[in-house]
């Protein structure tokens, strides 16, 4: 059966609109790869889609349990926008289907009440095989069924497709489909979940089609050897994962803006924004205590897919999600040596008079140390949080007493939780503006 009449079929069985793939599709690549994919036009993000004292639940399969994406997640969250004081909550369960989130979900997550949420399933919906009619509509049903349930006890939701496959994984579920029978069916599941979240009135993360492009347009110019999907075709290194982190962040409705600090050189005067104190400006050293701080990129090899550098390089999440901007006003001199940290590069006046990105320009800067402590805390606390789950939840604890294992489970996430805080420190830097 082709794609349209499988559409149709579905549009019939569930009464859903879909909108025939001959319309309304992403603008694709001038690529030949692309040409037998049919992606339909993802909806633009939702404007403040979170609010002050959200508690974020990050639900999926065992790519969310690798606790990377999850992880960007909840440490942006907390050092970049401190001010929406959120919660998060990651429950990553290996292998998981729409389904079994779906059976285990009133237990393991709304009981804890949360009032967003974000779900990532597909990848082992799909069956690894070729697409068929039964495949979407099973993942279609128990998608609608969770956005429900979670909008019934007053849950936004951010309804996320799966990503790429990269290579015949050795699991495959279909010895005779190739990698883009996989990725096909995978794409049906995604135009699903687009038309489920517009029926549903939710947002919709594309994860699917951002990762299918970079990822092979990386290939091109880094070699093979760099996979979005991972090693195993399937569960990606960090470089997917800040994809993924990028797609769910753009969905919350985040505005990215760090930071902005000004000196006019004229008058040597300078001023920052909120989030942020000016201890003074003399001699061209500007000096500031920040209580939010960059998301803190670390250097890495971008041809590698194993770090997070590599990543911002294939979506721009730093023009988007993580801006801290420096701008000199007034320049009395053609270039400025500005230094940061241990680190200095020379831009031009009209480069500097436009602003820059320290947080693009600086990889390691000095939110850096800071930086790096919280993400270990988030780390510590997630990785908590599969085990509170699947050892204590559904092990012999839950299954002995469930409401006595939440209670003692709780208390020693809530050191966690604690833990997280208490390295979120307010970092004093200061920014050398020299003449060349």
């Amino acid at each position: 059966m082709g794609s349209k009449s499988t559409v149709i079929l579905l549009a019939l069985v569930t009464g859903l609109a879909f909108t025939p793939f001959v319309q309304n599709e992403e603008i694709k690549p001038d690529d030949p790869f692309f040409a037998p994919f049919h992606p339909l036009k993802a909806p633009p993000p939702m404007r403040h889609y979170l609010v002050v004292g959200d508690r974020l639940a990050i639900c999926g399969d065992s790519i969310t349990e690798q606790k990377k994406y999850s992880r960007i997640m909840e440490t942006y969250l907390t050092v970049c926008a401190p001010e929406l004081n959120i919660s998060v909550r990651q429950y990553g369960w290996s292998g998981e289907k729409a389904p079994g989130f779906l059976a285990r979900m009133t237990n393991d997550c709304l009981r804890f009440k949360p009032t967003i949420a974000t779900t990532c399933y597909g990848m082992n919906d799909h069956e690894y095989r070729a697409y068929e009619d039964r495949i979407g509509a099973v993942y279609q049903s128990n998608s609608i069924a969770i956005d429900e349930a979670f909008k019934k006890h007053g849950a936004r939701v951010v309804e996320g497709s799966a990503g790429c496959v990269g290579k015949t994984p050795t699991w495959v579920g279909d010895r005779k489909a190739t990698v883009q029978d996989l990725n096909m069916n995978l794409c049906q599941l995604r135009n699903i979940g687009l038309q489920v979240a517009k029926r549903e009135r939710v947002a919709f993360a594309d994860i699917f089609w951002p990762m299918l492009v970079e990822g092979h347009e990386a290939q091109l110019k880094y070699g093979t050897n760099y996979n979005i999907a991972g090693m195993d075709g399937v569960h990606p290194n960090w470089a997917g994962h800040v994809v993924m982190a990028y797609e769910f962040l753009r969905q919350f409705g985040l505005d990215g803006d760090i930071g902005t600090f000004t000196v006019d050189m004229k008058s040597k005067r300078a001023k920052v924004s909120p989030g942020h104190e000016l201890l003074g400006f003399k001699d061209g050293e500007l000096r500031i205590r920040s209580h939010r701080y960059p998301f803190c990129i670390g250097e890495g090899d971008v041809s590698k897919d194993d770090n997070i550098h590599s990543g911002t390089m294939l979506v721009p999440f730093n023009s988007d999600l993580n801006r801290m901007i420096l701008i000199v006003k007034r320049p009395r001199a053609g270039a400025y040596k500005i230094t940061w940290g241990d680190e200095s590069k020379v831009f031009k006046a009209q480069e500097l008079a436009r602003g820059i990105n320290l947080a693009q320009e600086f990889l390691v800067n000095p939110f850096s140390d800071a930086f790096n402590k919280v993400d270990e805390a988030v780390a510590a606390k997630q990785a908590f949080e599969t085990d509170e789950i699947k050892k204590h939840f559904h092990g012999d604890d839950g299954k002995a007493d469930m409401e006595g294992t939440v209670l003692r489970e709780e208390e020693e996430r809530r050191g966690l939780v604690a833990a997280v805080k208490a390295a979120f420190v307010p970092v004093t830097h200061t920014i050398k503006i020299e003449p060349q």
